[in-house]
This record gives structure tokens, sequence and C-alpha cells, in this order.
């Protein structure tokens, strides 16, 4: 199968790319910037896959693409994707990360030759709903740059399926960390930045704020699960929970036991607009794919962090 993965030089998008090449797929990735520390560069892919810089934003290059190189299936994980970037460039996020689902969504309903689209959104999506625990029927109420894009990611996704049916799969997540997430103002890469360098951890948050945290791994392993099962599932929404619920201190007490590392940290207390605490229910997708957490932070830092220390200098 021809795949086309956009943001796949990305952190997540990587490490797709990788289970998509071990399953022997033809792998077309497109991205609009190119970092050579990237976890994709890092393992070689470029060498086995193809590589394009291009802003999907504009869709005549996107649609050129998708019929140059055959594309069967596309996993959609391009957008901006910094809430802090959101806060002070809005239009930027807006734009981008609206636009550009749009464009995927309408070369999907153009071109029948595609079997299916898995689009990548986020907990934000549901926006402060003050609720324990987020289903897939929650209203999408965003209402911050970051948040609204991904719930309108949402929508649009949802109504190209009911008023086309094109096969589209949406799925939201919280914090995904692992090797190769070089966003260094995200908590996790921001410990491992803070540790090897010797510095001390500024924290945006009063340090209460609280996330689901997924290794990158378990991500991978649902995207391929439901693209397997596309015809099946086609126009639904899945969350993808998490055992590990964690206030931020939790997560920095967390990694000083499992690396045996003190963090000093900071609380700057500046984070604008942000949800303090979301949590999602995965009920549904256990039940339609049996998908289901595999890793931990316990079972994974160490990996992670000899990842990190290797990549900064």
């Amino acid at each position: 199968m021809n795949v086309l993965v956009t943001g796949g030089t990305g952190f997540v998008g990587g490490h797709l790319v990788e289970e998509l090449l071990n399953l022997k797929a033809n792998v077309t990735v497109v991205d609009i910037s190119i970092d050579k520390k990237a976890y994709f560069f890092s393992k070689n892919f470029q060498k086995k896959t193809t590589v394009i810089q291009l802003d999907i934003c504009n869709y005549k290059k996107l649609e050129k693409l998708v019929k140059d190189y055959k594309i069967d299936f596309i996993f959609h994980l391009a957008a901006q994707a910094l809430v802090e970037e959101a806060y002070n460039n809005p239009k930027y996020t807006l734009e981008n990360n609206i636009v550009s689902t749009i464009n995927v969504l309408e070369v999907v309903r153009t071109n029948k030759n595609i079997k299916g689209v898995v689009v990548a959104s986020s907990d934000k999506c549901y926006g402060k709903l003050h609720k324990e625990h987020y289903v897939e029927t929650d209203p999408l109420s965003g209402d911050h740059p970051y948040d609204t894009s991904k719930s309108v990611t949402d929508l649009v996704s949802s109504t190209y399926y009911s008023t086309y049916k094109i096969p589209v799969i949406i799925t939201r997540f919280g914090n995904i960390y692992g090797e190769g997430d070089l966003n260094f103002s995200r908590i996790v890469p921001g410990i491992m930045r803070t540790i090897i360098k010797g510095e001390q951890l500024e924290l945006r948050s009063d340090g209460t704020y609280i996330r689901d945290y997924l290794y990158v791994k378990d991500v991978v392993h649902g995207y391929i699960l439901l693209a397997q099962k596309m015809e099946e599932l086609k126009g639904q929404a899945y969350n993808f929970g998490s055992d590990e619920t964690l206030s931020v201190i939790e997560l920095i007490k967390l990694v000083e036991k499992e690396l045996k590392q003190k963090i000093g940290f900071t609380i700057l207390n500046s984070a604008k607009n942000e949800i303090p605490y979301q949590s999602l229910d995965c009920t549904k997708i256990k039940k339609d794919i049996q998908w289901k957490q595999e890793y931990s932070f316990s079972s994974t830092i160490n990996n992670i962090f000899s990842w990190y220390k290797k990549t900064i200098v």
C-alpha cells in the first residue's frame, strides 16, 4: 500500500513511519519543515521513504502529490501542535490546523482510490468541560486558539463523513511522550534537557495541571489498528486514554524516582488559558479494537533518557 504521512518527520510521525516500514508499506512523507535531529532522521528513514518538504495548506500541490505517488491511505498528523505558540500566533495556528485538514479531506473526497484517512486530533478538542473523564460523545468546546483548531479539525472531519461518506477516523490523545520529541517547551523533553544540562526546569503552570501521559508507541499501535479496520469503523472518533494521569509535580517526582536524578524546578505560573484537568475515557477503543496501553513511564523512561543524552549537546 502507498501511504502518505503528513507531518511525517515529526515526533509521532517518525515512530509511525517506523511501524509502517516494518509492515512493508511504501511510505511518502510530507512536512513543512525538516529537522535533521529528529527521530525520523536519526533512524535514517529518509533512505527508505520519499520525503517531500511541502506546506499542505497549498491544496493544488497536495492534490498533485497524492496523484503522482498513487496514494492509497493517509495519516494526517501535520499541525501546529504547541499550545503556547497558538496563544502567541492564533491566526497561523487556526489557518494551519484547519486548512490543512480541509485539504486532506477534500483530496480524499475527490480521489476514490484512497481507502482511508486517520486524522490526529487532541484531548484539547473538548475544551474545558470540568468533568473527570471525557467521552467521545462530549461536546467539542475549544475556546483557546489551539483547542478551537482541534475542535474544528474534529467537526470538519465528521462533516466530510456524514455528508460525503469519506472513510475517515478521528483520534484524540492526551500528552504523548517518548524518544524524539524535540519541543522542549513540553514537560517530558523539558525534564530531559534539564537533567542533561544541569539546569533549572521552568514550569509554565502552577504544577498542579493534570494530564494523561501516553507513550508514543502505544499511539502508533492504535493508529495501525484503526487503519486496518477503516471500512468497519469509518466515521468514528476514538479517545486514547492512559493509566498514568498525573499532575506536573507528580510527573517530576516519578521521573526523579525512576532515573534517580534530582530535578530542580521553578514555578512561573505563566500559562495562559490552559485546561487544569483533562483525562480521556478509552472504553470505546478498548471494546472496538481491543487496544490497550502497553507501556508506562517505568518501562520506557530509561530508554527515553538515553536517547536524549545522545541528542542533546
